[in-house]
Protein backbone atom coordinates (compact mmCIF):
# COMPACT_ATOMS: atom_id res chain seq x y z
CA UNK A 1 0.00 0.00 0.00
CA UNK A 2 1.21 3.50 -0.79
CA UNK A 3 2.09 5.10 2.57
CA UNK A 4 0.52 8.38 1.44
CA UNK A 5 -2.88 6.70 1.07
CA UNK A 6 -4.65 6.01 4.38
CA UNK A 7 -6.12 2.60 5.03
CA UNK A 8 -9.68 2.97 6.23
CA UNK A 9 -9.13 0.55 9.11
CA UNK A 10 -5.94 2.12 10.48
CA UNK A 11 -6.30 4.95 13.01
CA UNK A 12 -4.42 8.22 12.63
CA UNK A 13 -2.46 9.89 15.41
CA UNK A 14 -2.47 13.67 14.99
CA UNK A 15 0.11 15.28 17.25
CA UNK A 16 0.20 18.97 18.00
CA UNK A 17 3.67 19.95 19.17
CA UNK A 18 4.05 22.55 21.90
CA UNK A 19 4.82 23.16 25.56
CA UNK A 20 2.31 22.63 28.37
CA UNK A 21 1.25 25.47 30.65
CA UNK A 22 -0.57 28.80 30.25
CA UNK A 23 2.66 30.78 29.97
CA UNK A 24 3.38 29.06 26.63
CA UNK A 25 -0.16 29.00 25.25
CA UNK A 26 0.21 31.78 22.64
CA UNK A 27 3.89 31.19 21.81
CA UNK A 28 4.84 30.65 18.17
CA UNK A 29 6.25 27.27 19.26
CA UNK A 30 2.75 26.23 20.36
CA UNK A 31 0.90 26.60 17.07
CA UNK A 32 0.65 22.79 16.86
CA UNK A 33 -1.39 22.80 20.09
CA UNK A 34 -3.61 25.53 18.62
CA UNK A 35 -4.40 23.45 15.54
CA UNK A 36 -5.27 20.26 17.42
CA UNK A 37 -7.35 22.28 19.90
CA UNK A 38 -9.42 23.51 16.96
CA UNK A 39 -9.73 19.98 15.59
CA UNK A 40 -10.96 18.90 19.03
CA UNK A 41 -13.62 21.64 18.91
CA UNK A 42 -14.75 20.39 15.52
CA UNK A 43 -15.00 16.80 16.78
CA UNK A 44 -16.88 18.05 19.81
CA UNK A 45 -14.87 16.41 22.57
CA UNK A 46 -12.48 17.27 25.36
CA UNK A 47 -8.90 16.20 25.90
CA UNK A 48 -8.16 13.80 28.74
CA UNK A 49 -4.96 12.61 30.34
CA UNK A 50 -3.59 9.50 28.62
CA UNK A 51 -2.51 7.28 31.50
CA UNK A 52 1.26 6.88 31.60
CA UNK A 53 1.87 8.39 28.17
CA UNK A 54 2.45 11.98 29.41
CA UNK A 55 -0.03 13.37 26.92
CA UNK A 56 -3.56 14.64 26.57
CA UNK A 57 -5.66 12.78 24.02
CA UNK A 58 -9.05 12.86 22.35
CA UNK A 59 -10.46 10.07 20.21
CA UNK A 60 -12.95 10.76 17.46
CA UNK A 61 -13.61 10.66 13.74
CA UNK A 62 -12.78 13.09 10.95
CA UNK A 63 -14.47 13.37 7.59
CA UNK A 64 -17.95 12.66 6.20
CA UNK A 65 -20.18 10.21 8.03
CA UNK A 66 -19.94 6.64 6.85
CA UNK A 67 -17.05 4.87 5.13
CA UNK A 68 -15.35 8.18 4.26
CA UNK A 69 -14.61 9.02 7.89
CA UNK A 70 -11.35 8.15 9.61
CA UNK A 71 -10.68 7.26 13.22
CA UNK A 72 -8.25 9.73 14.76
CA UNK A 73 -6.48 10.25 18.06
CA UNK A 74 -5.61 13.88 18.70
CA UNK A 75 -2.67 14.30 21.05
CA UNK A 76 -0.79 17.02 22.89
CA UNK A 77 2.42 15.77 24.56
CA UNK A 78 2.75 17.15 28.09
CA UNK A 79 6.47 16.40 28.34
CA UNK A 80 7.74 19.70 26.90
CA UNK A 81 8.79 20.05 23.29
CA UNK A 82 12.27 18.52 23.53
CA UNK A 83 10.90 15.23 24.91
CA UNK A 84 7.86 14.82 22.65
CA UNK A 85 9.02 11.54 21.11
CA UNK A 86 8.49 9.33 24.16
CA UNK A 87 4.83 10.19 24.69
CA UNK A 88 4.07 10.11 20.96
CA UNK A 89 5.63 6.68 20.49
CA UNK A 90 3.84 5.34 23.58
CA UNK A 91 0.52 6.49 22.12
CA UNK A 92 1.40 5.06 18.72
CA UNK A 93 2.08 1.67 20.31
CA UNK A 94 -1.04 1.77 22.48
CA UNK A 95 -3.40 2.68 19.63
CA UNK A 96 -1.54 0.51 17.07
CA UNK A 97 -0.96 3.40 14.65
CA UNK A 98 1.44 2.83 11.72
CA UNK A 99 4.27 5.39 11.64
CA UNK A 100 2.99 6.63 8.26
CA UNK A 101 -0.35 7.48 9.93
CA UNK A 102 1.28 9.80 12.46
CA UNK A 103 0.92 13.52 11.68
CA UNK A 104 3.06 16.11 13.48
CA UNK A 105 1.67 19.66 13.37
CA UNK A 106 4.45 22.11 14.16
CA UNK A 107 5.94 25.57 13.72
CA UNK A 108 8.51 26.02 10.94
CA UNK A 109 11.13 28.78 10.94
CA UNK A 110 12.17 28.49 7.30
CA UNK A 111 8.71 29.24 5.90
CA UNK A 112 7.03 32.64 5.82
CA UNK A 113 4.41 33.33 8.45
CA UNK A 114 1.15 31.52 7.76
CA UNK A 115 2.43 29.44 4.86
CA UNK A 116 1.61 25.74 5.06
CA UNK A 117 3.70 22.86 3.74
CA UNK A 118 2.67 19.22 4.09
CA UNK A 119 5.10 16.40 3.55
CA UNK A 120 5.99 12.83 4.46
CA UNK A 121 9.33 12.09 6.09
CA UNK A 122 12.47 14.20 5.92
CA UNK A 123 14.80 15.82 8.41
CA UNK A 124 14.00 17.78 11.56
CA UNK A 125 15.50 21.11 10.39
CA UNK A 126 16.66 21.83 13.93
CA UNK A 127 13.16 21.46 15.41
CA UNK A 128 13.57 19.77 18.79
CA UNK A 129 10.08 18.27 18.82
CA UNK A 130 10.64 16.58 15.46
CA UNK A 131 14.12 15.54 16.51
CA UNK A 132 12.69 13.77 19.54
CA UNK A 133 9.92 12.09 17.53
CA UNK A 134 12.36 10.89 14.86
CA UNK A 135 14.69 9.47 17.49
CA UNK A 136 11.76 7.57 19.04
CA UNK A 137 10.15 6.10 15.91
CA UNK A 138 12.03 7.01 12.74
CA UNK A 139 11.28 9.81 10.28
CA UNK A 140 8.56 8.28 8.08
CA UNK A 141 5.66 10.26 9.53
CA UNK A 142 3.68 13.14 8.03
CA UNK A 143 4.34 16.76 8.91
CA UNK A 144 2.06 19.77 8.65
CA UNK A 145 4.52 22.67 8.77
CA UNK A 146 3.08 26.03 9.83
CA UNK A 147 5.40 28.86 8.83
CA UNK A 148 6.39 31.36 11.52
CA UNK A 149 9.27 33.03 9.63
CA UNK A 150 12.76 33.83 10.89
CA UNK A 151 13.51 35.98 13.96
CA UNK A 152 14.10 39.67 13.26
CA UNK A 153 17.54 41.23 13.54
CA UNK A 154 19.83 39.40 15.95
CA UNK A 155 17.10 37.82 18.06
CA UNK A 156 17.97 34.26 19.05
CA UNK A 157 15.81 31.50 17.60
CA UNK A 158 14.97 30.14 21.06
CA UNK A 159 13.74 33.57 22.17
CA UNK A 160 11.71 34.04 18.99
CA UNK A 161 9.82 30.73 19.10
CA UNK A 162 9.04 31.16 22.82
CA UNK A 163 7.50 34.59 22.30
CA UNK A 164 3.80 35.12 21.63
CA UNK A 165 2.65 35.89 18.12
CA UNK A 166 2.81 39.63 17.48
CA UNK A 167 -0.33 41.75 17.44
CA UNK A 168 -0.08 42.00 13.64
CA UNK A 169 0.27 38.23 13.33
CA UNK A 170 -2.66 37.62 15.66
CA UNK A 171 -4.99 39.45 13.27
CA UNK A 172 -4.61 36.53 10.85
CA UNK A 173 -3.88 33.75 13.30
CA UNK A 174 -7.41 32.37 13.71
CA UNK A 175 -7.86 32.13 9.95
CA UNK A 176 -4.45 30.48 9.48
CA UNK A 177 -5.01 27.95 12.28
CA UNK A 178 -8.41 27.16 10.75
CA UNK A 179 -6.75 26.56 7.37
CA UNK A 180 -4.11 24.34 8.97
CA UNK A 181 -6.84 22.27 10.63
CA UNK A 182 -8.56 21.95 7.25
CA UNK A 183 -5.29 20.68 5.76
CA UNK A 184 -5.01 17.98 8.44
CA UNK A 185 -8.54 16.82 7.72
CA UNK A 186 -7.79 16.72 3.99
CA UNK A 187 -4.58 14.76 4.57
CA UNK A 188 -6.34 12.15 6.69
CA UNK A 189 -9.41 11.71 4.49
CA UNK A 190 -8.02 12.28 0.98
CA UNK A 191 -4.29 11.57 1.19
CA UNK A 192 -1.08 13.56 1.01
CA UNK A 193 -1.07 14.41 -2.69
CA UNK A 194 -4.55 15.95 -2.57
CA UNK A 195 -3.71 17.87 0.61
CA UNK A 196 -0.47 19.20 -0.85
CA UNK A 197 -2.26 20.32 -3.99
CA UNK A 198 -4.91 22.15 -1.99
CA UNK A 199 -2.82 23.66 0.83
CA UNK A 200 0.89 23.83 0.02
CA UNK A 201 1.83 27.39 -0.91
Amino acid sequence: MDVTTPASTDPWLIVGLGNPGPEYAMNRHNVGFMVVDLLAERIGGKFKRAGKAQAQVLEGRIGPAGPGSRRVILAKPMSYMNLSGGPVNALRDFYKVPVANVVAVHDELDIDYGTLRLKLGGGDNGHNGLKSMTKAMGSDYHRVRFGIGRPPGRMQVADFVLKDFSSAERKELDYLVDRAADSVECLVTEGLERAQSAYNS
